[in-house]
């Protein structure tokens, strides 16, 4: 492990470019103005001669990385989530509809941005890249996540990759996990028999926090971290469907379309049980942290407890009716 004292998701990200950039002569990053942002600069510092910065015209980034793809190269395109978007089209008609081999890694995701406000916090980027024929989504949980994520999906991973971070704000939630990374597996960071907590990105600090309380309040809480959403783990949905009996989804994104709605198509089709979901419901607003804006809009500690009552709740009065 390179990174074990970081706690910034995009320090991770840059540095880890670089350490892949080491091993595969045929990865190059484009960016659109934002190197120094993102880390991507870490990259232009050791390798310039792969390093594309196109200015601000996403767009034309997004078509400049397939065209790199279909020549056999390995473009890795940063940029900010919430402008990766302007991009969408040329994501679906250019990138995904070729099955071309581009990954995208969006930075500043979520609230995570919280100093610019609302006009620079993505969250219906999940919504947007799931819906996507031959894409797939990961957001890692953790700048060790990062770590241990990327070399797989940019050195082995096939096809269009949407890879979402955060900025800064990473609290260790995978640092003592064991298990390498693999595509459309989800871990398992805490057992539990009376409900399941399912969730990505750094709100699983907030579930493993509300799973604490809830130990000492006599419920059992498994929290899990879904870091591939598309495809998903459905077997492992299912089992704790039907272990559990109760699910809360946990989400730095829009309640429509993300986690908790690729979760709930799983539940409905393979074993119907109560779900609550947490996350985004409007646009975000201005803070000084991102932990402030977390708390402001339902997605700590507390937040995750009473929702796990509520449907834990729910649950009994139905099996005493």
């Amino acid at each position: 492990m390179v990174l074990k004292e970081l706690s910034s998701m995009r320090e991770a990200l840059g540095r880890t470019l670089v350490r892949l950039g080491e091993v595969d002569r045929d990865l190059v990053v484009i960016t659109a103005d934002v190197g120094d942002s993102t880390r991507a600069s870490y990259f232009r510092d050791r390798f310039p001669e792969r390093y594309f910065n196109v200015g601000i015209a996403e767009q034309h980034m997004v078509n400049f990385a397939a065209g790199l793809a279909a020549s056999g190269m390995k473009p890795v395109v940063v940029g900010f989530a919430m402008f990766l978007m302007r991009a969408w089209e040329q994501i679906r008609n250019t990138t995904a509809r070729m099955n071309l081999n581009v990954k995208f890694i969006a930075t500043h995701a979520g609230y995570s941005d919280s100093i610019d406000g609302s006009s620079h916090q993505a969250l219906e980027d999940i919504a947007l890249m799931r819906v996507i024929p031959n894409m797939t989504v990961i957001v890692p949980a953790d700048a060790y996540e990062v770590e241990r994520s990327l070399p797989e999906v940019v050195l082995n991973g096939r096809g269009p990759i949407y890879y979402r971070v955060g900025r800064d704000y990473s609290p260790p939630i995978t640092k003592d996990l064991e298990e390498g990374f693999k595509i459309g597996r989800a871990s398992i960071l805490r057992d539990g028999e009376d409900v399941a907590i399912i969730g990505a990105g750094v709100v699983l600090w907030s579930a493993l926090e509300a799973s604490k309380e809830l130990e000492r309040m006599g419920i059992s809480a498994a929290v899990i971290n879904m870091s591939t959403i598309k495809p998903i783990d459905e077997e492992i949905i299912e089992r704790y469907a039907r272990k559990t009996g109760a699910i809360v989804t946990i989400e730095e994104h829009s309640i429509y379309g993300g986690l908790g709605s690729a979760v709930a198509e799983v539940v409905v089709s393979r074993y119907p049980v109560p779900m609550r979901m947490l996350g985004a419901k409007t646009f975000g607003r201005t803070a000084k942290t991102h932990e402030e804006l977390i708390e402001y809009f339902g997605l700590g500690r507390n937040s995750v407890v009473k929702a796990v009552l509520e449907v834990i709740r729910g649950v009994r009065r139905d099996r005493n009716a």
